[in-house]
């Protein structure tokens, strides 16, 4: 599958809605209608371009359809969408798989999250700068009034992401999340679970293949009468855990459709000589630094192993980057695999120019000793950009998703 393409900003001169905001309800009679009219008149006063509000109502049996219906009669800019089934992921999938508006968003219908932080969320995504964008309430800056039990479950629940899938992101469950249209229409069909687990999926597949995701500090008030059903929903989302670390397990999870393309530097030969250059130029140092506080404690062969070994690793992953212009998560094990059998190339070409020159000169001073492992280092360096071009970071390879963001 072809990469996304470059992140570019969205036009400020558009007669179509540029931003779509979900609100999922399963029998909200009570709230619906107060919780869109102030999110319709809060994005009419703030938010500088066209803007929609699509109410998706997940199969309710109380009077939610007909108030969504007339509010969508009402209001120019609101929409209603009926779905026969339940589930706020399944909502937000067809919702926004639908939609045309470069950005996608939604929050919840009790308005938990103040609005004065919708336009923060979406505007690195209406700018470019991100695919993703969250509102978290565990960041510092964030302002939160909830019960001793919903905090504790949701830190507890957080904290089980990082340890368990080691997510970057800090909090997973908030309603209020917003989505570029180009990277929700390949995400989207990756995403299995149809109820609460959805955001966490979602993320967690867009964190491993590269994309950006923002984060945005918010208020939050707890709804008192929130519906969610605690124990199982914990139940789904740790059955979700399982399902996603399996998949990390066995390298199955989908990302090579959500690569982006980045603004690297040209792929040709001198541009990457001469990044290769100014890499091996700072590792070449650091190498010599290493070695000299290791040789008198290590002996000289085990200090140019060690010293080899530290700054064949760091090389490898700045010119996975700089060089070669791959990022993200994606093949960085594999890549560092084969970048320790270059490593044991290069210390067995620096290693055997040692033992010759205390075989020929077993009085050589240490500068002399420098010297030569320097010279060596250099030929060394030639080699290991002639493999990692051809066999580490093949130039094939990279049009067909090793690039991401």
């Amino acid at each position: 599958m072809d990469q996304l393409p470059l992140r570019t900003p969205v036009s400020a001169h558009q007669r179509e809605p540029v931003l779509d905001v979900v609100v999922p309800v399963f029998n909200e009679q009570r709230d619906l209608e107060r919780s869109v009219r102030r999110l319709h008149a809060h994005l009419r006063e703030t938010f500088p371009y066209p803007f929609r509000i699509t109410v998706a109502d997940n199969a309710s049996t109380d009077a939610t359809p007909r108030i969504a219906a007339r509010l969508a009669a009402e209001l120019p800019e609101a929409e209603w969408l009926r779905l026969a089934e339940k589930g706020r992921g399944r909502a937000l999938h067809t919702a926004w798989s639908g939609s045309r508006a470069p950005v996608l968003a939604y929050l919840d219908v009790d308005l938990s999250t103040d609005l004065t932080a919708l336009l923060p969320l979406v505007a690195p995504l209406i700018s470019g700068h991100s695919d993703i964008a969250i509102g978290t309430r565990l960041a510092r800056g964030s302002r939160v009034v909830r019960g001793p039990k919903r905090e504790v479950i949701s830190r507890c629940y957080n904290a089980l992401l990082r340890s368990t899938l080691a997510v970057g992101f800090t909090d997973a469950q908030c309603g209020f999340k917003a989505v570029r249209r180009d990277v929700a229409e390949r995400l989207l069909p990756l995403v299995k679970d149809p109820e609460w687990f959805f955001d966490t999926e979602l993320l967690v597949i867009a964190e491993r293949a590269g994309l950006r995701i923002h984060e945005v500090p918010v208020d939050w008030v707890d709804d008192p009468d929130s519906r969610v059903e605690i124990l199982a929903t914990a139940l789904a989302d740790l059955r979700g855990i399982a399902r996603i670390g399996r998949d990390l397990a066995r390298g199955t999870l989908p990302t090579a459709g959500l690569r982006r393309s980045t603004c690297e530097p040209p792929s040709g030969l001198t541009g990457q000589l001469l990044r290769f250059g100014a890499v091996g130029a700072v590792s070449t140092l650091g190498y010599v630094l290493l070695y000299a506080l290791l040789r008198p404690a290590a002996g000289p062969q085990a200090a140019n192993a060690l010293a080899l070994l530290l700054c064949a690793l760091a090389n490898t992953a700045a010119n996975r980057r700089l060089t070669f212009g791959l990022r993200g998560r994606g093949g960085a094990l594999r890549h560092q695999a084969k970048g320790l059998l270059v490593f044991v190339v290069g210390l067995a070409l620096t290693s055997g120019s040692l033992a010759a020159l205390h075989h020929l000169a077993p009085g050589a001073a240490r500068a002399t000793e420098v010297g030569v492992l320097v010279a060596a280092n250099l030929a060394a360096t030639l080699l290991r950009f002639l493999l990692l071009r051809a066999w580490v970071f093949p130039t094939r390879r990279r049009g067909t998703g090793s690039t991401a963001v």
